[in-house]
């Protein structure tokens, strides 16, 4: 009877053990993404205060990098300085430099279609004598190109002259309207001809000759080479024809392609430059004249032209060079590229707080020049990010924040009666009854301890531990009753019981000499308060104090 009296004891105690588990577990599923991380220290900075404090009441304010739906909140990373060299912690101060860069891109060699001209005809006939016969030669402006006879203009010229013919018949007639008729049948043949291509030096030769020609010289309309000829000595030719196509290679185009990413760095007039195979060490320099408005989507490139002057005409069409376009955005605020840690929705970077402290913070990334980002938003000159090592700070800020999630059970607006710390039975067992005599009497009380030389003297805001965010004050004195204020001080809080792990926060200097700092209590029963003092040349000193937070369930969000 006693054994199986025994057996059923025990089977009960683990029985609430495993559901102790379980219940810890399903408060940290149920806090879902939203970790809970211990608030810093906060103290309200005055209009006068200093730009440090008004920093270390910023931190104070923002624990906890988070980003709403798009990822895991972060607390804040403490890592040792012997544990940065370890893993090879590099930072680097946030400031402002010349945002240059230099956009690389294969460019062809194009004509300037701004400077090409057709040679057509708005009449037909048949081409006499050809001046210009073999395609690449060089034409100067008005040069002739080939004689051409058509019946149609010998008679637009025979009318022209009749016209003048008529006209000067009837100059003396007493009718006006005679005469206004006559002038008005000269400028209609004038014009016909002008619309036949025939110029007015030509027109003028035919009126004082007084004889229609029979063969019509046309000449070149600019100067260039001549890139295509489809005319030849005794063609019939038409209107629709191009007879002669003429470039000035004076002024040539390159065609260069750029990728996608590299389109908000080309801005029209930039400075470029280009080199050719062709000329080893020789740089031509020109101008972005235009961006194409469409991309190329089987190589996910964007055309951008740019405009050479090519007064020897060393550069030929279709040939291939290396262009280099200046990018220069000016002095930003910009961070390396190492410093940044995209997830694909949001951007984090980890800033320096000094004595092992590291706070992830979200930045707005601009554009990158070269290996820096611009950080329009996020960031102030002169702050330190991590360049190097902000992987393993990330995992540590991760697990930090999973951590004091699992000392904050009361989130989430879960209520576990059954989890009351000192109502639990466990077979005999009474959880969360303290098992020292300082920890009974610390509710409403100071606790103090003296060691090293010093005496530390702890009190809670309120008097009486509450269930939730707590202010605790830890007051320093030396031998002598003075106030020590030149020393760092950390709070290391947990719970004494298996799985509780501890979260460390730095204590700030209040107004009144005490050390300050938020601690969120999220369970009823005893938690163990280290106070850690650090001091430059001394060994630090620890000492843990008890206090019993009030029950009533767990705090809620």
């Amino acid at each position: 009877m006693f054994t199986r009296t025994l057996t059923r004891g025990r089977t009960r105690r683990i029985a609430i053990g495993a559901g102790m588990f379980l219940l810890v577990l399903g408060a940290w599923l149920m806090m879902g993404r939203e970790p809970h991380q211990p608030s810093m220290p906060e103290e309200t900075p005055s209009r006068a205060s200093p730009p440090a404090d008004q920093e270390r009441h910023r931190m104070q304010e923002s624990p906890m990098a988070s980003s709403q739906d798009t990822g895991p909140a972060q607390a804040y990373a403490m890592v040792a300085p012997l544990k940065q060299q370890l893993i090879g912690v590099k930072t680097m101060a946030v400031e402002k430099r010349p945002m240059e860069t230099i956009v690389r891109a294969v460019g062809r060699v194009d004509y300037d279609e701004q400077r090409i001209a057709r040679v057509n005809l708005r009449i037909s006939g048949w081409v006499e004598d050809l001046f210009v016969d073999y395609t690449g030669q060089v034409v100067r402006k008005g040069q002739p190109l080939f004689t051409l006879y058509s019946p149609d203009l010998v008679a637009t010229q025979d009318e022209y002259l009749l016209a003048l013919r008529a006209r000067d018949k009837v100059k003396d007639s007493p009718i006006s309207e005679v005469r206004q008729q006559a002038d008005q049948m000269v400028e209609a043949a004038r014009d016909r001809l002008r619309l036949w291509t025939l110029t007015d030096d030509q027109i003028t030769d035919l009126a004082r000759r007084g004889k229609a020609q029979t063969y019509v010289t046309i000449y070149s309309p600019i100067r260039g080479y001549v890139i295509d000829k489809k005319v030849f000595k005794g063609m019939f030719v038409q209107p629709e024809m191009t007879l002669y196509t003429i470039a000035d290679l004076s002024t040539v185009w390159i065609n260069a392609e750029i990728y996608e990413y590299e389109v908000p760095f080309v801005k029209m007039g930039q400075p470029a430059t280009v080199t050719f195979a062709s000329y080893p060490g020789e740089q031509f320099h020109g101008r972005v004249s235009y961006i194409y408005p469409y991309l190329n989507k089987e190589a996910r490139t964007v055309k951008v032209r740019l405009d050479l002057p090519n007064p020897d005409i060393r550069l030929k069409p279709d040939m291939y060079g290396d262009a280099l376009i200046t990018v220069d955005r000016g002095t930003k605020l910009a961070i390396p590229e190492q410093a940044v840690l995209d997830s694909g929705t949001r951007t984090l970077v980890f800033v320096v707080r000094g004595k092992g402290l590291f706070e992830p913070r979200v930045v707005k990334l601009g554009l990158k020049v070269g290996s820096y980002y611009e950080v329009p938003e996020g960031l102030t000159e002169g702050e330190r990010v991590v360049t190097s090592g902000n992987f393993l700070i990330d995992s540590e800020s991760k697990l930090m924040a999973a951590t004091n999630m699992m000392g904050a059970l009361g989130m989430g607006g879960i209520r576990m009666e059954q989890a009351q710390m000192g109502k639990m039975d466990m077979g005999g067992m009474e959880m969360g009854v303290p098992k020292t005599k300082e920890a009974k009497n610390a509710a409403g009380s100071h606790l103090e301890k003296k060691t090293g030389g010093l005496t530390l003297m702890l009190s809670t805001e309120p008097a009486t531990p509450r269930i939730g965010e707590n202010q605790v004050r830890v007051k320093v004195t030396d031998e002598t009753g003075t106030l020590v204020s030149n020393a760092e001080v950390l709070l290391t809080y947990t719970m004494p019981m298996p799985g509780m792990m501890p979260a460390t926060i730095p204590m700030t200097l209040g107004k009144n000499g005490l050390y300050e700092a938020k601690a969120n209590l999220g369970m009823g029963g005893q938690w163990d308060l280290t106070v850690t003092i650090q001091r430059a040349g001394r060994p630090d000193i620890k000492e843990t104090f008890s206090v019993m937070v009030g029950a009533g369930g767990m705090s809620g969000m």
